[in-house]
C-alpha cells in the first residue's frame, strides 16, 4: 500500500464523460481516461483495509458481492500510484482475459463492496481498470502469445460471447486446439451486438481483442448455428471436447392484449440490427429499426432497457418514457440492504441522463403496468394503455396490485420490450441429449460446469441464466479449467 491516508486526502473524481446533450449526436465512446497523476492519485484512496471485500465475488441475496472474478484489486491499485503500469497490467491479466471489456460495461459490483464506500464514495475501481488494460494496448505490452506446445486436442466453443471468448483464450492457453462457432456475421456475441456502440466500441477495443485470439491461434467459424448449420452429432465426433456458452436468447414477452401489432419489438432486435448497420454502412443502410421522430416506450429496466433509451436518443426519438413495475429505489441504502451487498439505490444511467437533458425529466415512470396496446387502422402500436400498481403482502407472498382510478395512455409507435431473458433456446441441448435444470437452462454445477453428456461442458448465461459480463468470464475460464483436466486428468490453468 503507497499512501496509508490516501482515502483520508483525496476526494473520489471520475474521469470526463461528454455531456449527455452532446454525445447522442454520435455513436463514439463518451468516456475518456483521467491523467495519470488522477489516476495514480485515486489508487492512492484504496485503503489498507486488512480484509478487502472488492474481490470477494460472492453472492449475497442473488446479487454478486465483489469481483466475480476476484480481480486482484489493491494490488494494482498499489501499483498504479506508485507509477508501475506494466506490473499492474500482469496483476490485471492474471484473473481477467478482457479488463478492457469489463472496464467500461460491468456494472462494478467491486465498488459495492469497497471498504472507503461504507461511509465515503468508493475507490474509483472501474475507472483505474480500463486505464491499465488500455496503457498497455497503447504501449504495446499487450501481443499476441501463442502456446509454445499444442496437445493435439480439438476443442469446439459454441457462441463467441464473453464466456465463449473465455473459455476459449484459457484452452488455447493450454494448447489445446479451440474453433469458437458464432452463427453471427460477426464475433463477440453480446460483447458486439448487444451492447451499443457508445458503451464499447466495436473496431477499437472488441475487434482489437478478436484479432489477438486469432493471432494466438483461435479459430473462429461465423455464419454458422450449431444444431442447424452443423449437426450436433458431426461436432461430437469431430472435437474431443465442447464447451457450451450460447447465452441465455430467449427473450420474455409481453402476451398482452394488440401484441400482434407492429411496432412492437424485443430489445435485442432492436439493438442487434442498429449495431450491425452501424458496423456495416453507418446506418446508411437503414437496414434497423428506426427511433426516429417516434413515440418511444421501453418497457423493462435494466442495463438493456438503459441501451434501448441511449440508441433512441441517438436516433432522434419524439419522447420517451421508460416503464418500471417496481418503486423508485432509495437514494441511500436501506436498512435491509447493507454494505458489502449491491447498493440497490437510485440512479441515472447514461440513457436516463440523456432522455433528462433532452426531455427535462428522468423518464423513467416506476410502479406502473402495461395493459394493453392498441393500434391504428394500419395495424402498427399508437399508443399503451397502463395502471398503477402498490406492491402488498399477502400469506408471505409479495405481488403488485392494481391502483383502481391510476388508468393512463401513452403515445407509441416504437415499443421496445426489455424485460429480461428465460433461459437458452433448445435445440442444440436437444440434440446433444444435455439435462436441463428447472429454469431451462444446461444443468452443470458452478465449479465443475460438466453437463450430464461427458466431455460437454456449459458456461455463462446458457448455464447459470442472465447475468452479468463479469460472470460470464468468470464461468468460462472456470468451464476451461475442467474441460483441461477432462482432456489431460490434470490442469494447471487457474
Amino acid at each position: 500500500m503507497g499512501k496509508p491516508t490516501g482515502f483520508l486526502e483525496y476526494p473520489r473524481e471520475l474521469p470526463l464523460v461528454h455531456s449527455p446533450a452532446e454525445r447522442i449526436h454520435n455513436w463514439s465512446e463518451f468516456h475518456e481516461h483521467a491523467e495519470e497523476k488522477q489516476l495514480r492519485t485515486q489508487g492512492a484512496r484504496c485503503m489498507d483495509c486488512g480484509v478487502p471485500f472488492c474481490h470477494t465475488g460472492s453472492l449475497i441475496e442473488g446479487m454478486a458481492a465483489g469481483c466475480p472474478i476476484n480481480n486482484l484489486i489493491p494490488e494494482w491499485n498499489d501499483l498504479v500510484y506508485r507509477g508501475l503500469w506494466r506490473e499492474a497490467l500482469d496483476r490485471l491479466h492474471k484473473t481477467n482475459n478482457f479488463p478492457e471489456f469489463t472496464g467500461r460495461v460491468c456494472p462494478a459490483p467491486c465498488e459495492g463492496s469497497c471498504v472507503l464506500g461504507i461511509n465515503e464514495p468508493p475507490v474509483t475501481i472501474k475507472a483505474i481498470e480500463c486505464a491499465i488494460v488500455d496503457k498497455g494496448f497503447e504501449e504495446g505490452w499487450i501481443v499476441p502469445e501463442p502456446p509454445a506446445v499444442r496437445t493435439g486436442k480439438k476443442v469446439a466453443v459454441i457462441g463467441s460471447g464473453p464466456a465463449g471468448l473465455s473459455a476459449a483464450a484459457q484452452l488455447n492457453r493450454a494448447g489445446h486446439w479451440v474453433t469458437v462457432f458464432e452463427r453471427a456475421d460477426r464475433i463477440g456475441g453480446l460483447l458486439m451486438y448487444g451492447i451499443p456502440n457508445m458503451k464499447l466500441d466495436k473496431r477499437e477495443v472488441v475487434q482489437r481483442r478478436i484479432d489477438l485470439l486469432k493471432a494466438e491461434g483461435v479459430a473462429f467459424v461465423t455464419n454458422c448455428e450449431v444444431g442447424k448449420d452443423y449437426p450436433a452429432d458431426k461436432l461430437r465426433k469431430q472435437f474431443d471436447a465442447i464447451v457450451l456458452c450460447g447465452g441465455a436468447t430467449k427473450p420474455r414477452d409481453l402476451p398482452i392484449e394488440g401484441r400482434q401489432l407492429s411496432g412492437i419489438h424485443y430489445a435485442m432486435e432492436f439493438l442487434h440490427a442498429n449495431t450491425k448497420s452501424l458496423l456495416d454502412s453507418r446506418l446508411a443502410d437503414g437496414a434497423y429499426i428506426s427511433a426516429k421522430g417516434k413515440d418511444v416506450v421501453v418497457i423493462g429496466g435494466g442495463d438493456t432497457g438503459t441501451d434501448c433509451v441511449g440508441t433512441s436518443m441517438r436516433h432522434g426519438c419524439k419522447s420517451l418514457v421508460q416503464f418500471e413495475i417496481l418503486p423508485v429505489p432509495p437514494l441511500t441504502r436501506a436498512a435491509d440492504n447493507p454494505w458489502p451487498q449491491w447498493p440497490k439505490v437510485y440512479k441515472l444511467d447514461y440513457g436516463q441522463e440523456e432522455a433528462e437533458a433532452i426531455f427535462g425529466k428522468d423518464p423513467r415512470e416506476y410502479l406502473i403496468n402495461t395493459k394493453k396496446f392498441v393500434g391504428d387502422a394500419n395495424g402498427r402500436v399508437k399508443e399503451l394503455h397502463t395502471v398503477r400498481v402498490e406492491w402488498v403482502k399477502d400469506n408471505g407472498r409479495i405481488f403488485p396490485r392494481e391502483v383502481p382510478g391510476t388508468e393512463r395512455a401513452f403515445p407509441a409507435q416504437l415499443v421496445l420490450l426489455a424485460m429480461g431473458f428465460l433461459g437458452p433456446e433448445n435445440q442444440l441441448l436437444d440434440q446433444l441429449g444435455v439435462e436441463k435444470d428447472a429454469r431451462s437452462n444446461a444443468k452443470a454445477e458452478h465449479g465443475a460446469f460438466a453437463t450430464s453428456v461427458p466431455g460437454v461442458f456449459a458456461a455463462g448465461d446458457m448455464r447459470r441464466g442472465q447475468s452479468l459480463v463479469v460472470w460470464a468470464i468468470n464461468e468460462g475460464r472456470g468451464a476451461a479449467r475442467e474441460c483441461d483436466r477432462y482432456l489431460m486428468g490434470d490442469t494447471q490453468l487457474p
